[in-house]
């Protein structure tokens, strides 16, 4: 049987999707929004300017917001720079005046991408990195991270049964066994898992739930134009004879997954009554892709961790 989802699984739930420009966030705001919640969407790139964005790409927070209405959800765009605090402090005034209450913050704010460099940037010694560059990443990673907690999780915790996910890029179990790429994103990504489950241990007496979630080789937008395909061709990029000029991606970009796959992950968690059984875990988007039943936009459910 085909896989389908449930377009009232979260009918009249609240969520906050921060960094839903592109990538990952906006396969989660797409998810929610499938699957009938209200999402606001923020991030820094709008139709009324950049807002400080590290990338200079096309994407914005409303293209997402209406991507969610079109599914069946409702989208709400709000432009925020999650390292200023008083923009954040604004949000969650906002949202507690329109809304009371959040029901799921997903904390998926990144934005340095380019900043981590290419494979030939890989394994630069921490005394070589560029220093502001690596404080930066700690910064667009960590900091964003804590201060929207800071101002939102008093909303999440209005009611019991609250979900905070924070978006990493590998699980605990995996990052603690391997260096990743540099030392700077090494200590962002682990320390964004390290976050899941010290604010699981704050929010279990408030009746919320904490969860470090990765997703697999990801088919962003970035990584789309790096092959020269799109979406919809994706699977051109593995062929060995290519003569567009642009590189053949390496045979584990067969296991790759769009997006929305990650985004099912957090849905399935939002929508299961028991999701406190996940407080303070660190799992993958293949993870939950095995335990709930949800698969990707092609009815697969890959797992690219697998074959690492």
């Amino acid at each position: 049987m085909v896989w389908m989802p449930d377009p009232e699984a979260l009918r009249g739930k609240v969520a906050v999707v921060a960094g839903a420009t592109r990538g990952a966030g906006r396969g989660f705001a797409a998810a929610l929004g499938e699957a009938g919640a209200t999402v606001v969407c923020t991030g820094r790139s709008s139709v009324t300017g950049r807002g400080g964005s590290d990338y200079d790409r096309p994407e914005t927070i409303e293209e997402t917001a209406e991507l969610v209405t079109r599914l069946g959800g409702c989208g709400i765009a709000v432009q925020v720079d999650h390292l200023d605090p008083e923009q954040v402090r604004r949000l969650a005034v906002r949202l507690r005046g329109e809304f009371g209450r959040i029901d799921v913050l997903v904390n998926d704010i990144w934005g340095a991408e380019r900043l981590k460099g290419g494979p030939a940037d890989w394994n630069t010694p921490v005394w070589r990195h560029g220093l502001d560059d690596g404080l930066r990443i700690l910064r667009l990673a960590v900091d964003t991270h804590l201060i929207t907690s800071h101002h939102l999780l008093p909303l999440l915790i209005e009611e019991p049964g609250g979900l905070l996910v924070e978006v990493t890029d590998g699980t605990a179990e995996f990052n603690a066994g391997s260096y990743r790429i540099s030392v700077f994103y090494d200590l962002a990504k682990s320390a964004v898992n390290r976050l899941a489950f010290s604010q699981g241990h704050e929010l279990r007496p408030y009746g919320g739930t904490a969860v470090a979630l990765t997703p697999g080789w990801l088919r962003s937008e970035m990584m789309l134009d790096a092959y020269g395909v799109r979406e919809d061709n994706w699977r051109a990029a593995l062929a060995p004879d290519r003569d567009d000029g642009l590189p053949t991606a390496p045979p584990g970009f067969a296991e790759s997954e769009s997006p929305r796959y990650v985004g099912r992950a957090a849905v399935a968690l939002a929508a299961d009554p028991a999701r406190h059984r996940w407080n303070q875990r660190s799992v993958s988007s293949a993870q939950l892709a095995r335990e709930y039943g949800f698969t990707d936009l092609d009815g697969r459910q890959p797992d690219s961790w697998r074959v690492r």
